[in-house]
């Protein structure tokens, strides 16, 4: 085939391809706020959380941030956040994770503190996204109530995204998400000796 021949071939495939991307567009036609989960046992659970909050600052949202089991150890994503004063709203609640803290009545306590901060950013009409990192290990740990966390995410207003971040997403949760990642783990250098780095890991 000549090479003509080849690009003529090749702009008719993708005009086809085009139109029926472009009706498959077209055809989406409603708007809500979403409730989105990253979990897995994959890297890139929260920084795919971090990535969205930065698109929507750009678009002009305002954020909250509620950071469950980490402690309030300086990471380079809360660094960068400082820039855009009040725009973000960050609350590292946590006491470092469970396996650190080794008590579950501080642990429930602070997944509490944390919970009540959350129910407090959801209600707050000015924010457009919460991010809630690391819920999924509190849950994972029973330290707050799956059916309760779910019915008041359910009971969001209808325009604010939520996204939850960490291992192990409880199926109560998957069925209350309109999106649902799963980060799948091929390959990772702390197997091979790497340390956790910064502006890599924190």
């Amino acid at each position: 085939m000549s090479e003509s021949n080849e690009d003529a071939r090749h702009k008719s495939k993708m005009e086809n391809r085009k139109a029926i991307q472009d009706a498959e567009v077209a055809s989406k036609t409603i708007e809500k706020g979403l409730l989105i989960v990253h979990t897995g046992k994959g890297k890139g659970k929260s920084t795919a959380a971090w990535g969205l909050m930065l698109r929507a600052l750009g678009r002009g949202f305002r954020i909250g941030v509620v950071q469950f089991g980490k402690g309030a150890w300086e990471t380079g994503e809360r660094k960068a956040i400082e820039k855009f004063g009040d725009q973000v709203s960050w609350h590292t609640l946590g006491e470092g994770f469970t396996w650190e803290t080794q008590d579950r009545a501080r642990d429930v306590a602070a997944a509490e503190r944390a919970w009540a901060k959350a129910k407090e950013l959801m209600a707050d009409p000015s924010i457009g996204l919460v991010i809630l990192d690391e819920l999924n290990i509190a849950l994972r740990y029973d330290h707050l109530p799956i059916a309760e966390l779910v019915e008041r995410l359910r009971a969001r207003r209808p325009d604010l995204h939520v996204v939850v971040t960490g291992r192990n997403a409880k199926p109560e949760l998957i069925d209350a998400a309109d999106l649902v990642t799963e980060m799948n783990l091929v390959k990772h250098h702390f197997a091979a000796g790497v340390k956790a780095q910064e502006g890599i890991e924190f």
